[in-house]
């Protein structure tokens, strides 16, 4: 193992590495660096170390291998291609969708890079709001199964739900206002308010992805981050519009892991 890639974000850490010409991956959450580090320690005391992410300046400064910092976007370009390259193809075009704690969003072409758009809409918008709305207790991973059982027709308000049996200038199932059934809010479940906000992020997100790429005529749209990591209702909500919007969902299995990957490949 000659290096060892780590995005330090606002809530985990993410660790990459190469071994035997397998790669491997790692999250810890940030809150336990004091366990990651001493685990890094035992794993590879002498390997250098590469990092990016807001909080890897705090974090490399316990960990008590050599390190090296990498720029945060440069790192998220890079490992995404390489993830491409492994797991697809890479496209010479394409807009990326990083959906951490909150969303950037990118414009690749040939490797160059511009980060065009952002918003403080993401991973960190759906754990807040999801704990207000289902108890402080649960983790990311229990908040993400009671999505999955929920049914968002509960609690948002559709096109079809104003305009009945008349005709409608838009697609009836499209969302007229997120949370917008008022009167049936107190008799929706958690799980149905919860689906809600998925329908919600997903709907601001794949809204401002959808400005790039007509900005920039580009219709693959890769999406990365730890938010859609195994959360198949939000990548269900990123993949509705397609026919819409015309462009063609990317998701990539270890892309919660593309800062780390790129910081590694530097």
């Amino acid at each position: 193992m000659q290096r060892i890639g780590i995005d330090a974000g606002g809530s985990l850490i993410k660790l990459a590495y190469v071994e035997q010409s397998q790669l491997h991956v790692k999250t810890y959450p940030y809150q336990d660096k004091n366990s990651f580090v001493n685990w890094l320690h035992m794993l590879a005391p002498d390997t250098h170390v590469y990092g990016t992410g807001g909080r890897w300046e705090e974090l490399s400064k316990i960990l008590q291998q050599p390190t090296v910092t990498t720029a945060e976007f440069p790192s998220i370009v890079r490992g995404t291609d390489y993830l491409l390259s492994k797991e697809t193809n890479v496209p010479e075009e394409y807009i990326l969708v990083n959906i951490g704690t909150g969303t950037s969003i990118f414009h690749v072409n040939n490797g160059e890079f511009e980060r065009v758009l952002g918003s403080g809409v993401g991973g960190g918008t759906w754990l807040g709001i999801g704990s207000l709305l289902a108890g402080c207790g649960k983790t990311f991973r229990e908040l993400v199964e009671l999505s999955a059982s929920g049914n968002h027709y509960h609690v948002d308000l559709l096109v079809k739900d104003i305009y009945g049996e008349q005709h409608a200038p838009l697609t009836q199932e499209l969302t007229a206002a997120n949370f917008g059934k008022i009167q049936f809010l107190n008799e929706s479940s958690q799980a149905d308010q919860l689906r809600a906000l998925t329908q919600l992020i997903g709907e601001v997100i794949i809204s401002l992805a959808a400005t790039v790429m007509n900005s920039k005529d580009v219709r693959k749209v890769v999406f990365i981050g730890s938010t859609i990591q195994g959360n198949k209702p939000l990548r269900d909500v990123l993949s509705i519009f397609r026919e819409m919007l015309a462009y063609e969902p990317i998701f990539l299995d270890k892309g919660a892991y593309a800062g780390a990957i790129g910081a590694m490949v530097e």
